[in-house]
């Protein structure tokens, strides 16, 4: 199982030339994952990204909505959180398909209105595929995925009306840093 894991990685690396080359660590109260970024394919949302890592803005924040099969989701998740205002980027979907460990840009209803707040898909979302920005692959750490994935969670309903269920962790799954690693 490691040998076809590590077979997995290095045809990442010969079969997708277009990531940068610098990673991303995001170490978690769970484990590490580590990310290659689609460079090429989504140029401004690296940026961001990378931007927002050199501010240390996802230092303590958390994985606040899990949903194993779909994806976990980091970055705020508080509405009033007034720093991420303004702070937009312009959909860059691209060719790449939401698969397990695909790392995207969440949004609003509206394409251009990613902001600070990433997902990690826990299985392939298809349905997902050209609708939002597909920026990163994860490289290392897909049992970290998984581990959070499975943590035990809790329905907080959100919205005006209170018809948005959020599945967030019972127990906080915590960001303690994200760091660029050049490679």
């Amino acid at each position: 199982m490691k040998r076809f894991y590590l077979l997995s990685i290095w045809l990442l690396f010969v079969t997708l030339p277009t990531w940068a080359q610098q990673l991303a660590k995001i170490e978690t109260n769970l484990g590490d994952i580590t990310i290659a970024f689609y460079q090429d394919d989504a140029p401004a949302t690296v940026a961001h990204f990378k931007s927002l890592i050199t501010e240390n803005w996802y230092n303590n924040k958390t994985f606040y909505r899990v949903v194993k099969g779909h994806v976990i989701q980091a970055g705020s998740g508080d509405d009033d959180d007034v720093t991420s205002i303004n702070r937009t980027v312009k959909a860059e979907f691209n060719k790449n398909p939401h698969i397990l460990g695909s790392v995207g840009l969440a949004r609003s209803e509206d394409p251009n209105s990613g902001s600070t707040e990433f997902y990690i898909c826990d299985a392939t979302r298809s349905h997902l595929d050209g609708k939002y920005t597909v920026f990163a692959q994860v490289v290392n750490g897909l049992d970290v995925v998984k581990k959070i994935s499975n943590v035990q969670v809790k329905e907080v309903w959100l919205g005006d009306n209170k018809q948005v269920a959020f599945h967030q962790p019972s127990s906080p799954v915590v960001i303690h840093k994200i760091t660029l690693i050049d490679m």
